[in-house]
């Protein structure tokens, strides 16, 4: 099954999909394994795999530890060409909609796709959104493009829009890695009423209340990532991806 359609399933059968984002340079492949095998028990869906800024970390590497402890489907999240990997199950195939930066909307795209197509992994394209998050993320200034504001619903819900029609997959709305402040849910219940591509939601959800929150609003797929890179705070995953999977049912 193509990891596209697994996550149409995941979301019809649990109301929403929950991913963990791991960034390598963040965690070493020793604990990697571990935290896999427990994200996979505790009712993760599946892992996206990289980094505005990749300094030590190896994706390889990375996505090896992931496979030899758990069978969840590993997406890989590029922040450039260079993050690309025969490795992994699919790639968010990510064009930056929300800047001007036409590098960054379709120029590394038109490098990467021979690559991609070289290799044979599943690409899902996907219209990415920067919201505004009460900081500057490493996003935003890596990818030298301006987010929308948090209080400008409208234009994410427009660009929303113009992403589908132009035959993209999925949207995703990202506060960014650390963000002070998530994706607002009255933008996230705009574009879901303009545009009927599932919506990933991530940064800045540090707790299962705005999880379940984002849910509740019309997002189909909940991302959280450097929340969990604090080992202590890993006994809270199931948590979360109960709080996700709003359609399925609970043990009392």
């Amino acid at each position: 099954m193509k990891t596209y359609n697994y996550l149409q399933d995941i979301i019809a059968n649990k109301g929403a999909a929950y991913l963990i984002l791991i960034d390598p340079d963040k965690l070493s492949t020793d604990k990697i394994s571990k935290f896999a095998k427990h994200c996979e028990e505790s009712g993760v869906d599946g892992f996206l795999i990289g980094g505005s800024l990749l300094l030590n970390g190896n994706i390889d590497e990375t996505i090896d530890s992931i496979k030899s402890s758990c069978s969840i489907p590993v997406i890989i999240f590029p922040g450039g060409i260079d993050q690309i990997s025969a490795k992994a199950n699919a790639l968010l195939y990510i064009s930056l909609i929300s800047g001007r930066n036409a590098d960054q909307i379709i120029g590394k795209h038109v490098v990467a796709a021979p690559l991609i197509k070289k290799i044979g992994i599943e690409p899902i394209s996907t219209g990415y959104m920067l919201i505004e998050s009460g900081k500057t993320t490493t996003a935003e200034y890596i990818s030298n493009s301006k987010p929308i504001p948090r209080n400008k619903p409208e234009i994410a819900a427009s660009t929303a829009l113009a992403a589908e029609y132009m035959g993209m997959k999925l949207i995703y709305l990202e506060a960014g890695s650390g963000a002070e402040l998530p994706v607002p849910n009255e933008m996230i219940k705009m574009v879901s009423q303009y545009c009927s591509l599932p919506i990933i939601v991530g940064g800045g959800i540090r707790d299962p209340k705005t999880a379940f929150e984002k849910v509740q609003s019309g997002a189909k797929v909940i991302v959280t990532g450097n929340f969990f890179e604090d080992e202590s705070n890993w006994g809270k995953i199931k948590e979360f991806a109960n709080a996700v999977h709003i359609s399925e049912p609970k043990e009392i």
